[in-house]
């Protein structure tokens, strides 16, 4: 079996690919049981190095339909779309956002309609095709409103993923993934970035801003967790999307506060108190337009799952990182 995940190069990428590995075999668009033969990891950059024979880099621009045919060559099984311009990103530069977040998905989309069998395609979307005014929690069938340049181009992508996988030339889902924190690295040009660098910095002796108030709520969910639940998205048999083929996937809802008050729990005084209240205009336009809690019911219902709790999420990193 050929696998190929877009964004490869990057944290969740790099992530996932190593638990479809240890995996060893995942279900094609026919429900079959395959082994993984080739996992192919294309990124603008190229990805980390890989001891595991079945692993091939490729770098290139998405967008570029001859980086597109490298990829996506006859034999390709699955597809996981994880390539992305975040969103500030996507807002600050609405050229670079299209480019990437919507042409690249339909340069893929366009070689995997032209392979001789339909593979399974999933597709990484976001909360932020949601906006406007919205029961709380969010039910799974509520109105695509995007407030932002990224929602919308999401929100195509959805639409584009659904259309393909009735026409026959995909099996498709679409995960609206929640927030993921807490991320390694450095901080990036997502509006969410936030999340992670006020638990991140500050358990490594930094400062950190945060640009929102206290009060703020996010629908949020650990690396581990959001890398299980990619893997259950893909393995669901297309009878179970049941003509719904994007899907909310389990979060848990907690204001910014509560996540300082957990970080304070778990890691003291000394390392909450490292966090500057900032208030960002910017940041916040953004950040408050995405729905703060889901149902998630058909999430639920195909084997996804939530985090227990945000003093967990912090608990799992610093168990995680506890060398470095």
């Amino acid at each position: 079996m050929r696998i190929v995940i877009t964004g490869g190069a990057g944290f969740l990428g790099q992530r996932l690919a190593q638990a479809i590995l240890a995996r060893g075999q995942l279900t094609d668009a026919r429900g079959a049981v395959r082994a993984v033969r080739e996992l192919v990891l294309l990124d603008v950059v190229p990805a980390a190095g890989s001891a595991d024979p079945r692993v091939r880099t490729l770098a290139g621009d998405l967008a570029d339909p001859m980086v597109a045919a490298a990829a996506i060559t006859p034999d390709t099984a699955s597809v996981f779309h994880l390539a992305a311009v975040v969103s500030g990103q996507a807002e600050a530069d609405f050229a670079l956002g299209m480019r990437v977040n919507l042409d690249a998905t339909r340069q893929l989309l366009d070689r995997c309609r032209a392979l001789p069998a339909p593979p399974k395609f999933v597709f990484a979307s976001s909360l932020a095709v949601f906006g406007g005014t919205l029961p709380d929690p969010v039910p799974d069938d509520a109105p695509l409103l995007p407030q932002s340049s990224y929602g919308t181009q999401k929100a195509i992508g959805e639409l584009l993923v659904s259309d393909l996988s009735r026409r026959g030339a995909i099996d498709g889902r679409s995960l609206r993934l929640p927030t993921v924190t807490v991320r390694p690295g450095k901080p990036n040009k997502a509006a969410s970035s936030f999340a992670s660098g006020i638990i991140r910095e500050p358990l490594a002796g930094v400062e950190a801003i945060c640009p929102v108030a206290p009060t703020t709520r996010m629908w949020l969910q650990s690396p581990q967790a959001v890398i299980a639940n990619l893997i259950v998205g893909h393995e669901a048999p297309a009878a179970a999307l049941a003509g719904r083929r994007s899907v909310n996937v389990p979060g848990i809802s907690v204001a910014v506060g509560d996540m300082v008050a957990a970080l304070r729990a778990v890691a003291g005084s000394a390392v909450a108190d490292r966090i500057v209240w900032q208030f960002d205009p910017a940041v916040d336009r953004i950040v408050s337009t995405w729905p703060a809690a889901f149902a998630a019911r058909h999430g639920h219902a195909l084997g996804m799952r939530a985090d227990d709790d945000f003093a967990a999420i912090v608990r799992a990193y610093l168990a995680e990182h506890a060398a470095a």
